[in-house]
């Protein structure tokens, strides 16, 4: 939509800037599950009765495709030329969150360092996992804030013109199936607390979806008679561009 419209005009900053923080957290968070010896025992020690994590290579590749495509959006604010809102800025609280989530990592990494029994490597402590489940709750909670931001753009516009909605549907079916795959993986177990050992994909599966729904209220209900106000505004101007160079 950025491309053809060659404009940002309606996408709010904080999303793509917290997203890219988000997914990079979730990635990492992911691929250590995966990957990591010691994250995948230490996981086994604290969760001995379903001891294989909840998460799958499709998480991953999710996370990475996110991250590319989050620093694909980013860019076109700054580097593509296109036309953008005046006094573009981030909020002082989106800021601070952006800021503090990556303090509270830093602390984290520390503490596990300082007071983990034998260097993080033991589990019944302070361990390296505590750091992995970390980013998993910053991810958690960007995904909390990163939305709101442009739900209340929407709502002062009264309009989502600039906001996809087909990333939205999207977002709604991929956050439906996320959440039916780990009851999945955790009846197949036996064993449920598979999904309280992954909290984050449950809890981003259940945003999403919520803040989705508020999304498709926006569009399809409460400013789709603006909506169709402005379609019709943009072809009135494409109609009239194209006389102009035909004469």
């Amino acid at each position: 939509m950025n491309w053809q419209r060659k404009s940002t005009i309606g996408l709010t900053l904080e999303f793509p800037t917290l997203n890219i923080l988000g997914f990079v957290y979730y990635s990492v968070s992911t691929a250590t599950f995966l990957y990591s010896p010691l994250i995948r025992s230490q996981y086994a020690f604290r969760h001995p009765v379903s001891p294989e994590p909840t998460v799958r290579f499709n998480d991953l590749a999710f996370g990475i495709h996110a991250v590319i495509l989050s620093v694909l959006v980013y860019s076109q604010f700054w580097c593509w030329g296109y036309r953008r809102e005046r006094g573009l800025r981030m909020s002082r609280i989106m800021v601070g969150i952006f800021l503090g989530s990556l303090t509270s990592t830093v602390m984290v990494t520390l503490i596990v360092t300082m007071k983990g029994r034998n260097g993080g490597q033991d589990a019944s402590g302070w361990a390296w996992i505590d750091v992995v489940y970390a980013l998993g709750y910053v991810k958690l909670l960007v995904t909390v804030v990163k939305y709101i931001p442009q739900v209340w753009a929407n709502y002062k516009r009264k309009s989502t013109k600039g906001w996809s909605i087909y990333q939205i549907l999207l977002d709604f079916s991929g956050g439906i199936l996320s959440t039916l795959q780990l009851i999945i993986d955790s009846s197949l177990q036996r064993d449920w607390s598979g999904i309280t050992g992954n909290p984050v994909k449950l809890g981003l599966g259940n945003i999403s979806i919520l803040f989705d729904i508020i999304f498709m209220v926006q569009h399809y209900w409460l400013y789709r008679n603006v909506r169709r106000e402005e379609d019709d505004e943009d072809l009135g101007r494409h109609l009239i561009s194209a006389e102009n160079r035909v004469d």
